[in-house]
């Protein structure tokens, strides 16, 4: 009976009557293929190799940083232990900071061909998989999402760029596989930025361990996700909602959106918590449907890139000064988005040829985006006006 239903379920996609999920993994991983491509970095490369800018600018601020430091000593610890607001604070930032620096020398490495920053990713992500076993407290859902998006997108780049050896690679592997996927790719009931970057994690790690049946798993919930973070006038009275949170009255559903009863398109589901929160959410968003592009199916044309470009819009209005009217947050934002414009304005304009005055407004005015030291940096560098 199995056989026979494969039999029907071919047929059926043969004759084109049923359809593969449009977001599916690819038959074939592309690598370097998390949130950056190697046509993206050599468009890069080249760019910074003849002076121009932004990028050459982008670069030496990331050179100058902290994370770029040849010096860094890697911090590792086996449990990671991350309570609310980081408090405690046992090897949070230390994690965080250490996986974003090793994105930083992969970043490093590839633009300035100096081989000492592909050993240096590579001592990173080598005392980290040699050490930690488990993450531990209320944040641990968020931590290992913010650290879980930034190894994949340095582990990529060196595993297949570097021309020397990274011999622990399967180390590296099974610490992502075992301490980090099993962490993140069941999601969160929590505010939507939790699950935002628990997913963009279990995508990126599913990349690298070209995990097609983790990806699926971390695509599908971040769609569900996406469509119940950003409203669209769309979705109707009242924004979609994640089944499993049982937001199943009004009331409830404007409690979790901060008070907020007014629905506009763009406003997303933590705007009236404050715009560092829904940056987050914005910026897992972007990462996710960049990574999608590159794997073969580009999410900027569904209601996902739909809902990024109004949510990047509308903070952006209010970032950029533009006074908050009373039915919104009860007249008063608490702004900050972050350096989080550049990979969907890039996708969404410079690509797609949509208009975003006020995200182009914006993304320029902060340029060269630095990091928001959790899991996003240096973006101006990576996805500034890149057509690739």
């Amino acid at each position: 009976m199995r056989r026979t239903a494969l039999l029907t379920t071919a047929a059926a996609l043969l004759a084109g009557t049923l359809a593969w999920p449009a977001d599916a993994a690819p038959a074939a991983f592309a690598h370097p293929g998390v949130s950056v491509s190697r046509a993206q970095l050599d468009f890069t490369r080249a760019k910074v190799d003849a002076g121009a800018q932004p990028w050459k600018g982008a670069l030496d601020q990331m050179l100058a940083s902290r994370y770029a430091d040849l010096n860094r000593t890697p911090r590792p610890r086996a449990v990671v232990e991350c309570g609310s607001y980081s408090n405690p604070n046992n090897g949070c930032t230390d994690e965080r900071e250490d996986a974003i620096a090793a994105y930083t020398d992969a970043l490093a490495w590839y633009l300035t061909r100096d081989e000492r920053y592909a050993k240096k990713a590579i001592q990173l992500m080598d005392a980290w998989s040699a050490v930690i076993t488990d993450h531990t407290n209320s944040n641990a859902p968020l931590q290992t999402g913010w650290a879980g998006s930034s190894w994949p997108k340095a582990a990529e780049i060196i595993k297949y760029t570097y021309t020397g050896t990274w011999t622990n690679s399967g180390r590296f592997a099974t610490m992502l596989r075992d301490v980090y996927l099993p962490e993140v790719i069941n999601g969160s009931n929590s505010n939507g930025n939790w699950e935002l970057s628990m997913m963009e994690a279990a995508v990126g790690i599913s990349v690298f361990l070209e995990d097609k049946a983790s990806y699926d798993k971390a695509m599908a919930k971040f769609r569900t996700r996406t469509a119940a973070y950003v409203y669209l006038a769309s979705d109707g009275d009242l924004p979609k909602t994640v089944p499993s949170q049982n937001l199943n009255t009004r009331d409830k559903i404007v409690n979790y959106w901060q008070g907020q009863t007014t629905f506009v398109t763009g406003l997303t589901q933590e705007t009236c918590r404050d715009l560092t929160h829904t940056g987050y959410g914005i910026s897992a968003i972007s990462h996710v449907a960049e990574t999608s592009r590159i794997q073969g199916t580009d999410l900027y044309g569904t209601d996902v890139g739909e809902r990024l470009r109004h949510a990047l819009g509308f903070q952006s209005t209010y970032e950029l000064g533009t006074a908050v009217p009373g039915w919104l947050c009860g007249g008063s934002l608490d702004l900050g988005l972050g350096p989080v414009t550049e990979v969907g304005y890039n996708a969404l304009h410079n690509r797609r040829g949509v208009a975003m005055t006020n995200t182009q407004a914006l993304t320029e005015r902060n340029r060269p985006a630095g990091t928001d030291n959790l899991f996003t940096a240096w973006e101006t560098l990576t996805h500034g006006d890149n057509p690739n």
